[in-house]
């Protein structure tokens, strides 16, 4: 006999049967309601916990998984309508009140209940950014303004404004306003009307302050970090991008088949090199991995979809404004990466105005149990953290959504749990949001929150074996309870790799927490560049750079300095004030 599935009408009705029979007493009534919210509160929290753990944003989606715990799969669009979908009618203080009874406590004193919703007004609020509208607020009976902040979620809109502020000059001034004043300070009123300030800010100005950039002092990044990323910054924006003193060099990024994204970021820092040493402004030109539907308008087919772009809008408009004069490329006063072998451009020169800065790094690296003190291309280890550093400079507020949707999917739940044991009231009854100066101008300038210590592990295998030695993964974990002996708090893994085999090999651990994108991953043996074409032009750029921004900011980083992916991991941390936090490899870097 062929059985049906009980729907939500379906399982309505047969409760309501039931409840009929049972009597018309009023005690009898009272079990009957009670009993009746209890399935309408379970369907409720159930669609809630069903779509939190995976978040699609730009054609990826992101999932945090913790041993111990089952993977998440509905994505935000399907959380919004199962939501929509459970029919039970109630006002959002009688779901509150009845939770507050019954709900299921953790030992912090919050309930799973009210940690979920808070969780989907969050993802909420990162769906509308995306769409512009969602039905989450009306179906739950919230208001946007009952939400407590997210320590997990950057302002976007915000951080684009301020870091614009930042990478333009001050009015008739040499360098943009980097002064010992962070983030939103000196635009405080009471700032803004001090002269003696004012006095201090075009002082501090004139006389080259550091860019803002750069997290901590110079024992803390490879030498004269600080330094050289403000020299970079000047020599990527003259004064006068009309000048006929002005040279400019033009360059497409590499899009050759199997040139991955670290190939192509290492091509455009050998380019940035050139134009150095030649003392020529570089701009960027077509780049294939921003030309999809998630790059709007003039951002499609630039890098400046993902990060600022490496020089002014008036410079970028010279330059091709030159590209189309003959006289100016057979004079040699714009050139493009066809006027250079490709040695020159992947194995050329590193720049010598700063000196020889390199022969001076901290030997941080272990490879085999042994610091790696020397090698032979420490120049080019040097260089290539520089030039990184300051193409992701900035971020855009599209690459800063990624980062906040992959941090709510891996973290978001946690960060819900901790607010919700800061707050005095059982949110979300009599919540109040405040915001006062403090938060404004001097907290709103701190990084959003992830779980620390944070070790970030990228395992590269698969087709990479043709260039460097491959390293099971039963390795990198060596590695990683090698820091956890000097750092036994440490417990939280970022997990990056296109294999699947990884995935399933790290719920092995078991005293370990995994977090890692949500994307289809290699089964077996093949290319990268097949890979990346079955993800997807958006897919395949969007959740790598996530993956890379991640590690950035990890404690501590595990890799294969083989992989030139990890290479650029490194550079980045080692201009990130990370360079004390050591790097543990699996291998050594093919040319060393």
């Amino acid at each position: 006999m062929n059985m049906e599935p009980l729907n939500q009408k379906s399982l309505e009705r047969i409760v309501s049967q039931k409840a009929l029979q049972i009597g018309s007493s009023f005690p009898c009534q009272i079990c009957v309601v009670g009993f009746l919210s209890g399935v309408c509160l379970t369907s409720l929290f159930l669609a809630l916990l069903t779509s939190l753990g995976t978040f699609e944003f730009g054609g990826i989606s992101f999932s945090a998984i913790s041993q111990g715990n089952s993977p998440l799969n509905s994505s935000s669009s399907g959380f919004i309508n199962t939501v929509a979908n459970v029919d039970c009618r109630f006002k959002r203080n009688e779901v509150v009140a009845e939770r507050g009874v019954d709900s299921k406590r953790s030992k912090d004193g919050t309930d799973d209940e009210r940690v979920f919703l808070l969780h989907s007004a969050w993802s909420a609020l990162l769906s509308e950014s995306v769409d512009g509208k969602s039905a989450f607020w009306h179906r739950a009976g919230l208001d946007k303004s009952a939400v407590p902040n997210a320590p997990h979620l950057e302002n976007c809109k915000l951080s684009g404004q301020k870091n614009e502020r930042l990478d333009m000059r001050a009015e008739n001034e040499r360098l943009p306003p980097w002064t010992t004043w962070k983030g939103l300070l000196d635009t405080h009123p009471a700032s803004m009307a001090n002269e003696q300030l004012e006095y201090f800010r075009h002082q501090a100005i004139s006389e080259g302050s550091y860019p803002p950039w750069i997290t901590g002092s110079d024992e803390e990044n490879y030498p004269l970090t600080r330094k050289v990323q403000r020299d970079i910054w000047l020599h990527q924006h003259p004064e006068n991008c009309r000048d006929p003193n002005v040279r400019f060099l033009v360059a497409d990024w590499e899009r050759l088949p199997g040139f991955g994204i670290g190939a192509q970021l290492a091509g455009m820092c050998g380019l940035l090199a050139i134009a150095i040493n030649e003392k020529r402004v570089l701009v960027t030109s077509y780049y294939n991995r921003a030309d999809h539907d998630g790059c709007k308008g003039s951002y499609n087919s630039s890098w400046s979809c993902y990060f600022f772009p490496e020089t002014s809008q008036e410079c970028r408009d010279r330059a091709f404004e030159l590209l189309g004069n003959k006289e100016a490329l057979e004079r040699g006063i714009i050139t493009t990466k066809d006027s250079y072998k490709s040695k020159e451009i992947w194995t050329g020169r590193t720049p010598r105005v700063w000196g020889e800065p390199w022969r001076f790094l901290q030997p941080t690296t272990e490879m085999n149990g042994s610091l790696v003190a020397f090698h032979r291309k420490m120049d080019r280890r040097w260089w290539r953290a520089q030039a990184i550093r300051y193409l992701m400079r900035f971020q855009t507020q599209y690459m800063c959504g990624l980062m906040n949707i992959a941090r709510n999917a891996a973290f978001g739940k946690e960060a819900a749990r901790m607010v919700l044991t800061s707050l005095r009231t059982e949110w979300p009854k009599d919540f109040q949001k405040r915001r006062s100066d403090i938060e404004e101008f001097v907290w709103s300038s701190h990084r959003p929150w992830i779980p620390r210590p944070l070790l970030s592990m990228h395992v590269r295998m698969g087709d990479k074996a043709c260039e460097m030695k491959v390293v099971e993964f039963e390795g990198y974990m060596h590695l990683a309870d090698r820091i956890r002996q000097h750092f036994p708090h440490i417990k939280t893994v970022w997990l990056s790799t296109e294999m699947q085999e990884v995935v399933d090999k790290s719920k092995q651990y078991t005293k370990w927490d995994f977090y890692y994108t949500n994307v289809t991953r290699q089964v077996g043996n093949m290319t990268m560049a097949t890979y990346e074409a079955s993800l997807g032009r958006q897919t395949s750029t969007n959740y790598p750079l996530v993956n890379f921004l991640m590690a950035t900011e990890a404690d501590f980083f595990v890799g294969a300095l083989g992989s030139t992916w990890c290479y650029l991991i490194d550079g980045m941390r080692n201009t990130g004030g990370k360079v004390m936090a050591g790097y543990l490899s699996v291998n050594k870097d093919r040319f060393w």
